[in-house]
């Protein structure tokens, strides 16, 4: 039987990879079927240049494949390590990226910050978890 403080610390790992997970997930499923509508949604116009959403579906098609690992380490125990790896590496690249580009570019629409919001919080808390497990050990 699991103690009180591991099952609580189980429960929110897996709440937060599933959280993690559901975002990127779909995040990249919208970005890959419906980048023109999805990017809209942030003042974003696409149009129909080809090579244009060639770059657009690529790193949608990573995203969905990283949430894809995320979400499934939430069933399988050994792969959560590396799945909160993955998670802080992924969201606190977007975040950060996003960050300079503010500083460089100017603000975006309102929707693109409450993402760099998100990115931040999510990266951190799965940074904050391998601080942690790295001084537990």
């Amino acid at each position: 039987m699991q103690t009180g403080g591991r099952m609580t610390h189980s429960f929110w790992t897996n709440f937060i990879l599933f959280l993690a997970g559901a975002v990127a997930a779909g995040i990249g499923l919208a970005g890959l079927i419906w980048p023109v509508a999805f990017h809209a949604s942030s003042g974003i116009v696409l149009g129909d240049n080809p090579s244009l959403m060639s770059e657009v579906r690529a790193p949608a098609a990573a995203l969905l494949v990283a949430g894809g690992f995320i979400l499934a380490s939430v069933r399988v125990a050994r792969w959560r390590p590396a799945a909160i790896r993955v998670s802080a590496a992924v969201y606190l690249t977007y975040g950060l990226a996003r960050v300079y580009s503010i500083a460089v570019d100017g603000a975006p629409d309102g929707m693109l910050l409450m993402a760099a919001a998100v990115e931040l919080i999510i990266g951190g808390i799965c940074g904050m978890m391998i601080l942690r497990s790295r001084a537990a050990t």
